[in-house]
């Protein structure tokens, strides 16, 4: 079913009716029963242009359409929204939960504060800590086989917002005041060589004037042999390295499929690697050595392929990895592993003006690239064997002139989500994000092959693509840019009225410069406002063999910025505009380009 709906002086737009339709008074978010941990809450609705929307008896303002998202404070508990408009009501209950960690009741500890909370494994001789929340003025202790560990109560915690705040603006730490009391303490574990030892849960002791308990931990603890070594050998084509061991914590370079590294810690289902990464035991095999894995290196050699200069590095094991980009320079760091290198070969290149290296420790080998014109176009890792591949990716080979200046570019584009499963933000009236941005993807697709482009889209219709899917296509195609175009929302917290505008989102040095060409861009020739541009680990920006950026062209939460994102005629601007954008951007980066000749 479709229904044409009037935007004020703006135009028509079409869209799938969804249950709205049948009712005038409509609340997109939140639902009728919320959770929530935000200090206020937004209601994003509509309703037609005739009479006035209440929210507990008090009248609310709206766009020209009737379109509205005010903000409220929450109080912790229970807060019952009533909406009125005419003689339509609707309830809505927002339940705000505390983020203030659990206070002990009674004669206990806090339940679910004991650490370590799951089992670990750590090498002799490291640290490990232990905490407990308990009542203010107790004593607590744990004990760790024959050792009694000391915890010792901690000064005010504070507590960092979540990434998400950045987004509000509001990213600023939190002194937390709680009933109860953080208490830690840490011990190092026995030198024990020849075999794994495993000590058991530790038991924590509390004590409070002359009344005690005691209870165990929810982890065990091992100490890992210092003489027979674990090794985790990465099983999937792109091993997840992090700095921690959880998904909260930030990812790394991730490690190509066969790499080999000894494992010196163990938490939970995560392995920590001997150069500090830390990666799931289920992307792993394990293997034992009675040696960790190193490796000398001596010569390395570069060759050309269409399009890529290949080096090589030949090793005597898969060692773990990391780049680091630069505007002017890539650096490709190998673990665990020593030089003895004479000779590198390596011809003038399209993309590389020299290639340096450094033993930056005992086992830690740094090569660094200097690049020409100071823009990289993407890379790649991989084993063959024991010999990593490191692929650099030449500029395009832009044939344009005149009315197609983008003849030999292949751009990727990718629309935002995309299935009944998958819709994405919702405007005021229920409109999904997955449609606005197939719409805005095509017609910017029809502008880019018009100034000769060629143009490959993630999906044509409602596909249900996963992220890790259309990262697939990216890798798999290869193209020159990769831009995936979203319209935004904010997190519970935000203010929906008065945030407006173009972001841009980029995670590679390499898509920086085009992540703020695009955006300045856009907000000074659509005379749009700037929501700003922000390094951020998605899915979409972390492809690594082409420039990624992700854009978010508005906000669909916002009234009135709503009734310009579905207008009809502000998209065509729109998709022409961001064509110019790219061209203006490809220009000067491939104006000067190396004669390239390729061996036979």
């Amino acid at each position: 079913m479709e229904k044409i709906i009037g935007l004020a002086t703006l135009g028509t737009v079409v869209l799938n009716s969804p249950a709205w339709a049948e009712q005038p008074l409509f609340v997109v978010y939140p639902p009728a029963e919320h959770e929530t941990t935000a200090p206020q809450i937004f209601l994003i609705g509509t309703a037609p242009t005739e009479g006035e929307v209440l929210v507990n008896g008090n009248r609310i303002s709206r766009s020209r359409a009737g379109h509205f998202a005010p903000s409220f404070p929450l109080q912790l508990g229970e807060n019952i929204f009533i909406l009125r408009y005419q003689d339509q009501e609707l309830q809505i209950k927002v339940t705000r939960k505390s983020t203030a960690p659990p206070v002990p009741v009674g004669m206990a500890f806090a339940e679910g504060s004991l650490k370590p909370a799951v089992d670990i494994a750590r090498m002799p001789g490291d640290r490990v800590c232990f905490g407990a929340i308990a009542p203010t003025n107790a004593q607590v202790s744990v004990q760790l086989g024959n050792e009694i560990i000391t915890l010792g109560p901690q000064p005010q915690d504070i507590q960092l917002p979540p990434n998400s705040a950045v987004l509000t603006g509001e990213n600023q730490p939190n002194f937390l005041e709680e009933a109860g009391s953080q208490y830690t303490g840490c011990t190092a574990l026995p030198l024990v060589e020849n075999r794994r030892i495993n000590l058991g849960q530790p038991r924590f002791q509390l004590r409070v004037n002359d009344r005690s308990m005691t209870q165990l931990g929810p982890g065990k603890i091992s100490v890992l042999s210092g003489t027979q070594f674990e090794i985790a050998e990465v099983i999937v084509d792109s091993g997840t390295a992090r700095t921690g061991p959880s998904t909260n914590y930030s990812r790394l370079t991730p490690l190509p499929k066969g790499t080999r590294s000894a494992i010196t810690g163990r938490e939970g289902e995560w392995l920590r690697l001997d150069y500090g990464a830390w990666i799931r035991s289920k992307e792993t095999r394990i293997l034992s050595s009675s040696v960790p894995p190193t490796s000398l290196i001596r010569s390395v050699r570069a060759r050309q392929k269409l399009g890529w200069t290949e080096v090589l590095f030949p090793l005597q094991v898969p060692v773990p990895v990391s780049v680091e980009q630069r505007t002017d320079s890539i650096t490709l760091s190998l673990y665990n592993t020593t030089a003895q290198t004479d000779t590198i070969f390596f011809n003038d290149d399209p993309l590389i003006a020299r290639l340096d290296w450094q033993q930056a420790s005992p086992t830690q080998l740094k090569y660094i690239f200097e690049i020409k014109g100071g823009q990289q176009w993407g890379y790649k890792l991989r084993y063959e064997g024991t010999t990593l591949i490191l692929s650099l990716r030449h500029p395009p080979q832009v044939k344009g002139r005149g009315r197609k200046p983008l003849s030999g570019m292949r751009i990727l584009l990718d629309p935002g989500h995309g299935s009944e499963n998958d819709l994405g933000a919702r405007g005021p009236n229920g409109y999904p994000e997955k449609d606005v941005a197939l719409i805005i993807s095509q017609l910017l697709a029809e502008q880019l092959r018009r100034r000769g482009a060629t143009v490959i889209m993630t999906r044509e219709g409602d596909d249900d693509l996963w992220p890790h899917d259309r990262v697939e296509i990216i890798e798999r195609t290869e193209p020159d840019l990769a831009l995936s175009l979203h319209y935004n929302a904010l997190p519970d917290s935000g203010d929906a009225i008065g945030t407006a505008g173009i972001g841009s989102f980029w995670y590679h040095p390499q898509a920086h410069s085009l992540a703020v060409f695009l955006h300045n861009y856009l907000v000074a020739e659509r005379e749009r406002p700037s929501y700003g541009v922000f390094w951020n680990n998605l899915a979409l920006t972390r492809p690594s063999v082409a420039p990624a950026v992700l854009l978010e062209l508005g906000f669909m939460i916002n009234p009135v910025e709503f009734e310009w994102i579905v207008n009809s005629r502000e998209q065509k601007k729109l998709a022409h505009t961001l064509a110019d954008g790219i061209v203006q951007w490809v220009k000067p980066k491939l104006a000067k380009r190396s004669l390239v000749i390729y061996p036979r």
